[in-house]
């Protein structure tokens, strides 16, 4: 959640960095409202509050010369009434605020480079010369339907569309990559966790799901609970109102889950092949940092996604995003796509964001420091997508005659 101390009190430099999100210029006139009557309505109960205590102080001098004090017990139980009344607004305004501040999308750091969509996203650079080949290369449904490998049909059959069943090579390869993902995490010093793919609302609210992507997300009827759209939900929320320890951090942890995504918005797109499924497997990255190490920690998290990709073989290339392709949380991101022969172009395969204290704030995330409480910064990416990593493996390790090489490090886990 953004810090609303730091918004009403920077109101102006604040707001100049949210723009770069296309936050509406609607939303920033109505905080500035509620921020100013709020203002007002704290000054009323500030002094009503300084006149009940210098009526109170005037009990012991009434008493002291003899006066009749009914009077003044009357003044003063008409302040308290309009206390009472006036700090009514005051809570009701603070909760109407707390509740913008839930739609509030973070801060995007200065850094971050101006642009309306990914088409302003700027390349940072590429790694490994993709392949070439004496053939025209073909997509992975071309592959899948060749080799019987992805079964599209019976995937709506058992629920509807955008779902598909993984057969033979694929099933054994996608397992082959969880496996190959959660070893390589684990040797650059990230602890594996097995996690719930069902969480509460308080979950999603935390890491800001909710309310703002509602419409994405899969609930479970008659309860306050969710699929996880990633394992980022339930990795963060492992410390939700809790106070860690200071040496202690950072906290580096990666997760193996299916992931449920409703795929709102997205229709027409990627309707061919598993780009884009309503359920799909992931290793996630999530670490817990102090402040000063989250530059350090965000580093280190791209670099071992990066890593992963060229262990496989796979090019890519790394994108800082821009202002309007951020995310609702992310105070920075870099995306890690890779490239895929059959459509000719690099894909979105990783995605590793910076929140900061954003989703800290609304989560209660904290560590101790000397007496003081801090709060922490929260970072997660994708390392990586594995349904895209077998696409990856399928166009860019893809024969002549149809078959597909499997990567070297790959071969020990089949």
């Amino acid at each position: 959640m953004v810090d609303l101390k730091r918004l009403q009190n920077s109101f102006e430099e604040v707001s100049k960095s949210l723009r770069k999100k296309g936050i509406k210029e609607e939303l920033l006139k109505e905080l500035r409202r509620l921020f100013g009557v709020l203002k007002e309505q704290r000054a009323k109960l500030e002094s009503l509050q300084a006149e009940k205590n210098e009526k109170s102080r005037l009990f012991p001098v009434y008493k002291k010369e003899g006066k009749d004090v009914s009077s003044l017990k009357d003044e003063l139980d008409k302040i308290k009434e309009k206390i009472n009344f006036e700090q009514k607004i005051v809570n009701d305004l603070e909760s109407e605020l707390e509740i913008y501040a839930l739609n509030i999308p973070n801060i995007p750091d200065e850094s971050v480079p101006e642009g309306k969509d990914e088409n302003d996203n700027v390349e940072i650079k590429r790694v490994l010369d993709i392949p070439q080949f004496d053939f025209t290369p073909k997509e992975h449904w071309e592959l899948a339907e060749d080799l019987e490998w992805i079964d599209f049909k019976r995937g709506v059959k058992l629920a509807k569309s955008r779902f598909s069943v993984l057969k033979n090579g694929a099933a054994k390869l996608e397992r082959a990559l969880i496996n190959y993902m959660l070893d390589f995490n684990a040797k650059r010093g990230f602890n594996e966790v097995c996690v719930p793919y069902i969480v509460n609302k308080e979950s999603m609210l935390g890491t800001g799901q909710l309310p703002k992507f509602a419409d994405d997300l899969f609930k479970i009827e008659g309860e306050e609970l969710y699929l996880i759209p990633t394992a980022e939900v339930p990795l963060t929320n492992l410390f939700r109102d809790e106070i860690l320890c200071e040496d202690e951090l950072p906290l580096l942890l990666t997760s193996y889950t299916a992931c449920f995504r409703k795929e709102a918005g997205s229709a027409g797109r990627d309707t061919r092949g598993i780009i884009r499924q309503h359920q799909f497997d992931k290793v996630e990255l999530v670490s817990i940092a102090k402040p000063e190490q989250s530059d350090e920690v965000f580093e280190k998290m791209v670099e071992c996604a990066s890593d992963l990709l060229t262990s496989l073989g796979l090019p890519h290339r790394l994108v800082e995003l821009c202002g309007g392709d951020l995310g609702f949380g992310a105070a920075r991101t870099i995306d890690l796509e890779v490239w895929l022969p059959g459509q000719g172009k690099y894909r979105e395969i990783s995605s590793v964001s910076n929140t900061r204290d954003f989703q800290a704030r609304r989560a209660k995330i904290r560590y101790k420091e000397g007496k003081k409480n801090r709060l922490v910064h929260t970072l997660n990416g994708s390392s990586l997508a594995v349904g895209r990593t077998l696409i990856a493996i399928m166009e860019n390790y893809q024969q002549k005659d149809g078959s597909i090489k499997i990567p070297e490090v790959l071969k020990k886990y089949l």
